[in-house]
């Protein structure tokens, strides 16, 4: 064999591998000097004025929010509006206004500042949602409809951008901390479900919600409910067993028609 062609044979290999870590080296440095060099800076609080009512204020708003620093490291959605009452009783216009604010807002808001994320190859997203985004109680329709819509969207998100080094979060809770005549009344009621958010009487408490925003932040875990273990219970007793779970549901209803006219 021709020794001209036998070095070649062997060099081309070495120098597409050589030149392919050559440019991965540099890709990665470049990255890690991008990412530090914003890491380092600190930056003073601006109030960005943000309103998922008016959706078509949304595009300025995200231009406006991208521009304040050049960029967007972390994005936490905590947009929430919650509605009481029979379906049958619900306006078209409040189902509208509930999805608005729920789902259509963060799921806009989160579409605006991907790009800039994926263009820089990290970020993180994260949705403080209700546990409602897991199982629907009677006289929330709308409200868990939004929820449950919210849960999927982000959820769907996650695996789609997870090659570019996003993380997407979701924490579901029950209700935080509500005012002493809000406890009282909740510890009347007599319907089945209201033991779903039952907890030290006070449902989650500020400092527990905010310790794990933090701890998913910094260990970006995928999903975390905050709950006692009745409502984790009825999770998985919706999946497992949904005849079951949709019985007691029923039954709470029927248990508070009749406390109603007690």
């Amino acid at each position: 064999m021709d020794p001209v062609w036998t070095t070649t044979v062997l060099l081309v290999p070495l120098v597409v591998v050589l030149t392919a870590g050559v440019f991965f080296l540099y890709s990665a440095v470049i990255g890690l000097l991008s990412k530090t060099s914003v890491r380092n800076k600190t930056f003073p609080p601006k109030l960005v004025l943000l309103d998922f009512g008016d959706m078509d204020s949304m595009p300025e708003v995200i231009e406006e929010i991208l521009e304040c620093y050049g960029c967007l490291d972390i994005l936490i959605l905590n947009s929430s509006m919650k509605f009481k009452a029979p379906v049958q009783n619900v306006s078209l216009e409040m189902d509208k206004l509930l999805m608005d604010n729920n789902y259509f807002g963060p799921a806009t808001l989160a579409k605006g500042v991907l790009p800039s994320m994926i263009s820089r190859r990290t970020g993180h997203l994260l949705l403080i949602n209700s546990i409602q985004g897991k199982l629907a109680v009677p006289f929330r329709a709308t409200y868990a409809a939004s929820k449950h819509a919210v849960q999927a969207f982000f959820d769907s998100l996650r695996a789609e951008v997870e090659e570019y080094g996003i993380s997407v979060s979701t924490i579901n809770h029950t209700f935080i901390s509500p005012s002493s005549s809000e406890s009282t009344e909740a510890a009347s009621s007599k319907s089945i479900w209201s033991l779903l958010y039952t907890k030290k009487p006070l449902g989650v408490s500020p400092d527990e919600a905010a310790t794990e925003i933090v701890k998913t932040l910094s260990n970006k875990r995928k999903e975390v409910v905050i709950a006692p273990s009745l409502p984790k219970v009825a999770i998985y007793a919706r999946s497992f067993f949904p005849n079951v779970f949709f019985a007691v549901m029923a039954a709470g209803v029927n248990n508070a028609a009749a406390s109603e006219k007690m």
